[in-house]
C-alpha cells in the first residue's frame, strides 16, 4: 500500500506541469469562443464529454487491467464505467460549476448592466431567463444514450487493447475543452485579465485531481 501512495504521489506530481499547458489551451480555446450562444456551447459539451468519457474509460480500465493483470470483462466494465462517469462528470460539469458559482462569472458585467438600463423590461426578462438556464449540465443523466454508451466503448477496447500514455494525454486535453464548454455555457461576463485568471484557476482543478484520480489513483487502488 505504501509503494501504491508513492506511486500515486509521483504521478499526481509529474502531471501538474502537463496540465498546466492544458488549462492554457483551455483559455485559448474560450478565447476563441468567447462569442458563441450558450446553445453552441452546449453542443460542444456534448461532443468534448462524451468523448473525455471514453478516453478516461480507456485509461482507468487499461490501469486496472494493467496492474491486477485482470480478464474478467464484467470486473473491468464496473471499475472502467465508474472511474469514467463519476469522475468525468466532476471533471467537466460539478468543478466548473462551483469555480463558475464561487467566482460569479455567471453574473453580468457593471458594463453590461449599464448598457441595459434603458431597456430595464428586456434585461429582466434576459437576466430570468439566463437564471433559469445555469445548472450543473450532468452528461450521463441529461445526455445518457451518448455518454452511458461512450463509457462502454471505451471499456471495450481497453479490454481489447490496453493502453494508457497517449489516451490519458488525449483525456487531458479533451478533458480542458469540455470543462471550458460548460463555463462557456453559463458564464455572462466578459474575457478580462481578472476572468482569465480565474478561469485558469477552474480548469486546472478541473482536470488536474479528477483525471488523475480516474485514470491513476482509482484504479490503483
Amino acid at each position: 500500500m505504501k509503494d501504491k501512495l508513492i506511486h500515486i504521489g509521483a504521478e499526481l506530481k509529474g502531471h501538474a506541469p502537463f496540465t498546466f499547458i492544458g488549462a492554457a489551451i483551455g483559455i485559448v480555446f474560450m478565447l476563441i469562443f468567447r462569442n458563441i450562444s450558450d446553445a453552441h456551447a452546449g453542443v460542444m459539451f456534448k461532443v468534448f464529454h462524451p468523448a473525455h468519457v471514453v478516453l478516461s474509460a480507456m485509461v482507468t480500465a487499461s490501469m486496472f487491467e494493467l496492474h491486477r493483470k485482470a480478464k474478467n470483462f464484467l470486473l473491468i466494465l464496473v471499475i472502467g464505467y465508474i472511474g469514467s462517469i463519476g469522475i468525468a462528470t466532476v471533471s467537466d460539469s460539478v468543478i466548473p460549476y462551483i469555480g463558475e458559482t464561487i467566482f460569479g462569472l455567471d453574473i453580468p458585467s457593471h458594463a453590461q448592466l449599464h448598457h441595459d438600463e434603458d431597456h430595464s423590461q428586456e434585461h429582466d426578462q434576459a437576466s430570468t431567463e439566463h437564471k433559469q438556464h445555469i445548472s450543473v449540465h450532468l452528461g450521463f443523466i441529461e445526455d445518457w444514450y451518448i455518454v452511458n454508451p461512450a463509457a462502454v466503448l471505451g471499456v471495450v477496447i481497453a479490454f481489447f487493447l490496453p493502453r494508457t500514455k497517449f489516451p490519458h494525454a488525449g483525456h487531458v486535453l479533451i478533458s480542458t475543452w469540455a470543462s471550458s464548454a460548460h463555463i462557456l455555457m453559463n458564464m455572462n461576463t466578459g474575457m478580462t485579465a481578472g476572468t482569465i485568471a480565474e478561469i485558469f484557476v477552474i480548469l486546472f482543478i478541473a482536470v488536474w485531481l479528477p483525471c488523475c484520480v480516474s485514470d491513476i489513483v482509482f484504479p490503483l487502488l
